[in-house]
């Protein structure tokens, strides 16, 4: 498979001026209070090149965290102070949690940033992983780690809208399933941003 194409689309679509995703996109009925303080994070997109197609690297968190306990998520958390910016945070972080070296990583750009239920706004950061590496999951954080090729989660037509209750309301959510993953809130809200934005 030619992957110059998958990835000379994901360069136009981080041109692409717009503006950014939220948890509340399907909530429009959710009232958000004014001057709110959101709290800086970054998540990395990683996209490599493995049997002949661009997947993405997902994680499943450990059942053992306090929050999103085995949750579909993208490396990443909270931008520190010592971080230079988003991309060295999501780079960071990404380290710590499967060993991915951040020399291995070309940086491609970002997207917009999405407001999450808790009260962070991430920048997901896209960046291509150059060569194979060996995982090596931070047992505190990460229970798995796993590919999703690209093309089931940059096509629209696999995500589907579902909703349960949340602080006494229903929430709607995208869902993007693979396999036995269940790929749903902030994580399935990021990939069809980027979906919605490819040409």
């Amino acid at each position: 498979m030619d992957l110059h194409a998958p990835l000379a689309a994901i360069l136009e679509a981080l041109e692409r001026p717009s503006s950014g995703s939220s948890d509340f996109d399907l909530n429009p009925g959710v009232v958000l209070p004014e001057g709110r303080k959101l709290r800086p994070a970054a998540v990395l997109v990683a996209l490599m090149e493995r049997h002949g197609e661009l997947q993405v690297i997902l994680t499943k968190r450990s059942s053992a965290l306090k929050h999103h306990p085995g949750q579909i998520a993208f490396p990443g958390g909270k931008v520190d102070a010592s971080d230079k910016d988003v991309a060295a945070a999501a780079l960071r972080e990404a380290r710590e949690e499967i060993g991915l070296d951040p020399a291995n990583v070309e940086i491609l750009g970002a997207l917009p940033s999405h407001e999450t239920v808790t009260g962070f706004a991430v920048t997901p950061v896209l960046g291509r992983v150059r060569d194979d590496f060996i995982p090596i999951p931070e047992p505190g954080e990460v229970a798995e780690m796993f590919f999703v090729p690209f093309a089931h989660v940059s096509d629209p037509a696999n995500f589907s809208v579902q909703s349960r209750r949340w602080r006494g309301q229903r929430r709607r959510y995208y869902t993007v399933p693979y396999g036995p993953y269940y790929i749903w809130g902030a994580t399935a809200r990021i990939l069809r941003g980027l979906a919605d934005r490819l040409p």
